[in-house]
C-alpha cells in the first residue's frame, strides 16, 4: 500500500526567481502542485541529482552568495 501524502511540516521559504520559475515548470509539467513538487525533489533527492556534478556545482553556490546577497 502506498504511504498518504500528507503534508504535515510547513516552512517559509524564501527562493530566487529563477529557483521560483524552475519549480511552478517543474510542478507543471508533472501537473501536481508546487507543495507536491517539493515534496517529490526532497523524497527522492538522492536518485533526482546528478550525484557526479552536485558537490561542484555546490561549491560554486556557496563561493557566489556573498555577492548575490549585494
Amino acid at each position: 500500500m502506498p504511504k498518504r501524502l500528507r503534508l504535515t511540516r510547513r516552512f517559509p521559504a524564501a527562493m530566487t526567481n529563477d529557483a521560483y520559475r524552475a519549480l511552478q515548470t517543474l510542478a507543471a509539467q508533472a501537473g501536481i502542485t508546487q507543495d507536491e513538487a517539493l515534496t517529490f525533489v526532497f523524497e527522492h533527492f538522492n536518485s533526482v541529482i546528478d550525484a557526479e556534478t552536485f558537490n561542484h556545482r555546490l561549491r560554486l553556490f556557496k563561493a557566489e552568495l556573498e555577492d548575490r546577497k549585494a
